[in-house]
C-alpha cells in the first residue's frame, strides 16, 4: 500500500470516528434544546418568542463574521498550528471586541429597524456570546482540526444543561426573553472555559504579519460569504417584523423555522464538525480524490435527509399540535414549507464545507450574494402577500430555483464531478414524494387524535420510503448482517 492510499486510510478513520462523535453530540444536544424548547414554550408567550427572534437573528449574523473566518482558516491551515495558533487567537479575540462594541451601539437602531424596539436590551445580552466565541475560537479550530469531537461535543453538551437551567429557572420567575439570552451566555460561559482547557493551547499573545495577511486572504472573503449567509437565514425576522408589526406572529415563524432547523442542526452541524477538515486533506492530495469523496458523500447524506424533511412537511399540523399545544397551531403552514428549505440549506451547506475545503471561499461569498439579492425582495414580497406563510413560500421558491443552481455553478469550477451523483438521487427522491404522499393521505382521512395521527402518519411514510429508497439487495444485505448479528449474539 502505498503512502498516499496509507494517509488516506487514516484521514478517512479519523474523519469517521469524529463524525460520529460528532453525530452523537448533535443528536443529544438536538434533544436537549428540544426538550428545553418544548418546557419554555409553555412559559412562554409567543410574543416573548418573538423579540427572541429579533436578536437571535442579530446573534447569528455576528457569530459568523466576528472571527473573520479565523476558524476555518484554522482548521484548513497547511502548517503547523503552534506556528500561527499565537496570531490568529489574538485577531479572533481582537475582532470579537470590536464587534461587540459595535452591536452594543447599534443595538436601538437593529431593534428599531425590525419593529421590536423592546428587543434592545436582549440583543445586548445575547451578544456577549460573541466575546467568549473570540477568545476559544482557536482551540475549538484545534479540536476540529485534529478531529478530536469528542472534547468538544462535552463542552456543548455541559454548556447545554447550564443553559436549559438558567433559561428554564429565569422563564419560572417571569424573565420573558431575557431567560432565552440568560441561558445561551451562561451555558456559552462553561463551554468556552471547558473547550479552553481541553484544547491545551498555550496562551500566548503576538501578531506575525506574514501569518495574519495569509488568513486574512483566507478568512475574509469566507467571513462576508458566511455573512451574507446569515443574512439569508436571518433577514426573514427582521422583514417579517418591520413589514406585520405583530410579534406574536412572529414568535410563531420562529417557533416554525426553528423544528424545521431540527434535520440542519444535527446533520449539517456534525458534518461541518468533520467536512471541512477531510475535504481539506484530501483537496491537497489530488482534485480526483475531492470529487470521490464527494461523490460517496451527497447520495448518503440526501437518502438521510429526504425522509425527514417529506414526513415532517406532511404530518405539520399534528406534530406542532402534539408537541407544543393548539395555541402553536399557525405555525404548521408555516412548517410545510421551511421544509423545502431545509433540503436546500442542509445540501448547500454541504457545499460551501465542500468549497472552504479547497481554499476556494471566493466562490461561497459569490454563492450566497447571488441568493441574498433574490431572496430579500422575495421575503418582502412575500410577506406582504402572505404573512409569515408567504416568507416561508419566498424562502422555498429561492432556495429551489437560486441557490441550487448558483451551488452546483461553483462545485463545477473547483473541480469537483456531479454528474455520476445524479442518477443515485432518483431513488430517493421518488421515495420521498411516494412516502409524503402516504403520510399526508392518514391525515387527510381524520378521525384520529393528533399523536395517533402522527404516530399512523409517520409509520407509513417511513415504510413505503425504505421500501422504494433502499435497493432490494441492499435490503437483503441488511437482513443477512441482523440475522448474522443475532446468530452471535445467541452463541
Amino acid at each position: 500500500m502505498s503512502t498516499a492510499e496509507l494517509d488516506v486510510e487514516s484521514l478517512g478513520s479519523s474523519a469517521g470516528r469524529g463524525l460520529r462523535w460528532s453525530l452523537l453530540g448533535n443528536v443529544v444536544t438536538k434533544f436537549g434544546s428540544f426538550g428545553m424548547g418544548l418546557v419554555l414554550a409553555r412559559l412562554l408567550a409567543p410574543a416573548d418568542f418573538g423579540v427572541y427572534a429579533v436578536a437571535l437573528a442579530a446573534l447569528n449574523f455576528v457569530m459568523h463574521v466576528n472571527d473573520v473566518g479565523l476558524i476555518a482558516a484554522t482548521v484548513q491551515w497547511r502548517g503547523k498550528l503552534e506556528e500561527m495558533a499565537p496570531t490568529a487567537a489574538t485577531l479572533a479575540v481582537a475582532f470579537s471586541v470590536a464587534v461587540y462594541g459595535v452591536f452594543w451601539l447599534a443595538a436601538p437602531s437593529v431593534a428599531g429597524l425590525a419593529g421590536v424596539p423592546q428587543a434592545t436590551g436582549v440583543l445586548r445580552l445575547l451578544t456577549v456570546i460573541i466575546l467568549i466565541d473570540g477568545l476559544t475560537a482557536v482551540r475549538s479550530a484545534a479540536l476540529m482540526r485534529t478531529f478530536r469531537q469528542d472534547k468538544l461535543i462535552a463542552a456543548n453538551l455541559a454548556g447545554l444543561a447550564v443553559n436549559a437551567l438558567v433559561a428554564i429557572s429565569l422563564a419560572a420567575r417571569g424573565g420573558g426573553p431575557f431567560s432565552f439570552a440568560g441561558g445561551q451566555v451562561a451555558g456559552a460561559v462553561v463551554t468556552g472555559v471547558l473547550v479552553f482547557v481541553v484544547a491545551k493551547i498555550p496562551v500566548k499573545v503576538g501578531i506575525d504579519p506574514a501569518i495574519a495577511r495569509k488568513l486574512m486572504r483566507y478568512g475574509v472573503p469566507l467571513a462576508a460569504s458566511l455573512g451574507i449567509e446569515a443574512i439569508l437565514m436571518n433577514a426573514d425576522y427582521i422583514i417579517i417584523g418591520r413589514v406585520l408589526h405583530n410579534v406574536a406572529l412572529l414568535g410563531f415563524y420562529l417557533l416554525a423555522f426553528n423544528i424545521s432547523t431540527w434535520a440542519l442542526s444535527v446533520i449539517s452541524s456534525a458534518v461541518r464538525y468533520v467536512s471541512v477538515a477531510g475535504f481539506s486533506r484530501l483537496s491537497e492530495l489530488d482534485k480526483e480524490r475531492l470529487s470521490a469523496g464527494v461523490q460517496r458523500s451527497v447520495p448518503l447524506l440526501f437518502t438521510g435527509l429526504v425522509p425527514i424533511a417529506v414526513l415532517t412537511a406532511a404530518l405539520a399540523e399534528p406534530l406542532v399540535s402534539v408537541l407544543y399545544g393548539g395555541a402553536w397551531a399557525p405555525a404548521a403552514p408555516v412548517l410545510r414549507f421551511l421544509m423545502i428549505l431545509t433540503v436546500v440549506r442542509v445540501m448547500t451547506s454541504f457545499a460551501l464545507d465542500i468549497l472552504m475545503g479547497a481554499g476556494a471561499t471566493r466562490s461561497t461569498l459569490w454563492l450566497n450574494l447571488g441568493w441574498a439579492v433574490a431572496l430579500i425582495p422575495a421575503l418582502i414580497i412575500g410577506t406582504y402577500l402572505d404573512a409569515i406563510r408567504g416568507a416561508a413560500v419566498a424562502h422555498a421558491i429561492v432556495g429551489s430555483l437560486v441557490a441550487v443552481p448558483v451551488t452546483l455553478v461553483a462545485l463545477h469550477r473547483a473541480g469537483v464531478r456531479l454528474a455520476p451523483i445524479v442518477p443515485t438521487l432518483a431513488r430517493p427522491l421518488l421515495a420521498g414524494v411516494l412516502g409524503g404522499g402516504a403520510a399526508l393521505l392518514v391525515v387527510r382521512l381524520g378521525g384520529l387524535p393528533p399523536l395517533a395521527t402522527l404516530c399512523c402518519g409517520g409509520a407509513a411514510g417511513l415504510l413505503v420510503y425504505i421500501a422504494v429508497a433502499v435497493p432490494p439487495q441492499q435490503f437483503r444485505q441488511w437482513l443477512g448482517s441482523i440475522r448474522r448479528e443475532q446468530a452471535h449474539a445467541v452463541d
